[in-house]
């Protein structure tokens, strides 16, 4: 039996099977946290964002530690953007559509700087990548297969924004059977109001999408812990 740990969280405590828990990272990529890219393009202040980078950090650190899988997702399109949803593109502003030149390359493009994730949080060798075209990581992706393949059966969600990405990330992996826990100060959104309020929607009626809980709490109880990972 594997290294299990207990977690304070809404609305009620959750036992974590280390071996069975993976660590997901959503889109924390330059476009969306830099000026310049795609979510300064939508008129959003990016620095909003900037509050779950280090808490994200010190998670991935210790999850690095504890040989937990982590996956990262990106989201993004092929250069020639044959998977690119007209529908998504005819909501995009002037001058800062999917695919038009920016600062950091093409907006949410596939190989672009400004498509790749920032430094803080940059995956090292053997972690996971997911590339998405869409809001949910598991529309269109392999990330199902990988984690059942891992035997994961809960998922640490962490990333931007609040209310979409992560939310339509939650919703599918409730979906699919996950247990997910989403620790609020690991995620962050360009309006105050929606991140709490698409935390409020995860944990209402007994947790109807998952968990809410913070990375002091997960932290809390991992000292103990021999690693297994990364150092």
């Amino acid at each position: 039996m594997g290294a299990s740990l207990t977690v304070a969280a809404l609305p009620r405590p959750q036992r974590l099977a280390l071996d069975e828990t993976a660590l997901l990272l959503i889109d924390m990529q330059r476009d969306f946290l830099e000026p310049g890219g795609f979510g300064a393009a939508l008129g959003n202040d990016v620095s909003q964002l900037r509050a779950c980078v280090a808490p994200c950090a010190k998670l991935l650190a210790e999850a690095r530690r504890l040989g937990l899988l982590v996956v990262h997702t990106r989201e993004g399109h092929r250069p020639d953007l044959t998977d690119l949803h007209p529908e998504k593109l005819a909501r995009c502003p002037a001058g800062g559509a999917i695919g038009e030149r920016g600062p950091m390359g093409r907006i949410l493009v596939r190989g672009e700087p400004g498509h790749g994730i920032i430094p803080e949080l940059r995956p090292i060798t053997g972690e996971v990548v997911i590339d998405k075209p869409g809001k949910g990581a598991f529309h269109a992706t392999d990330l199902d297969l990988v984690l059942r393949r891992a035997g994961t059966r809960c998922l640490i969600a962490c990333g931007v924004t609040t209310e979409v990405c992560v939310h339509s990330t939650v919703r599918e992996a409730n979906d699919r059977g996950f247990r997910v826990l989403v620790p609020s100060d690991c995620c962050a959104s360009y309006f105050p109001t929606f991140h709490q309020a698409g935390l409020e929607m995860i944990a209402a009626q007994g947790g109807i999408f998952g968990f809410v809980t913070d990375s002091a709490s997960l932290l809390a109880g991992t000292a103990d812990i021999p690693a297994r990972g990364v150092q």
